[in-house]
């Protein structure tokens, strides 16, 4: 059997004036391969690559909804 790596992309919403810091902690987090600040709804995106879901779980909510100016995130788990 071969095993994927899980891919997901987190849309970030940041307090006002935020983004740049958050950008910045989010990208030295473990798994997170990249992190943009971006425009539209959300302020930050960020793509995450991790061995298994209970990883993916342990990034969003144990480390980038701890990150201070971090409001709302939406995960999207790439499936193909």
């Amino acid at each position: 059997m071969v095993l994927f790596p899980v891919v997901a992309y987190v849309l970030i919403k940041t307090s006002i004036g935020k983004a740049g810091d958050v950008v910045q902690r989010v990208r030295g987090i473990s798994g997170v391969k990249e992190a943009y600040t971006v425009t539209g709804e959300y302020d930050v995106i960020a793509k995450i690559e991790v061995g298994e879901l209970r990883e993916l779980k342990e990034v969003v909510a144990g480390s980038i909804h701890k990150v201070e100016g971090v409001e709302k995130t939406v995960t999207l788990i790439a499936i193909e």
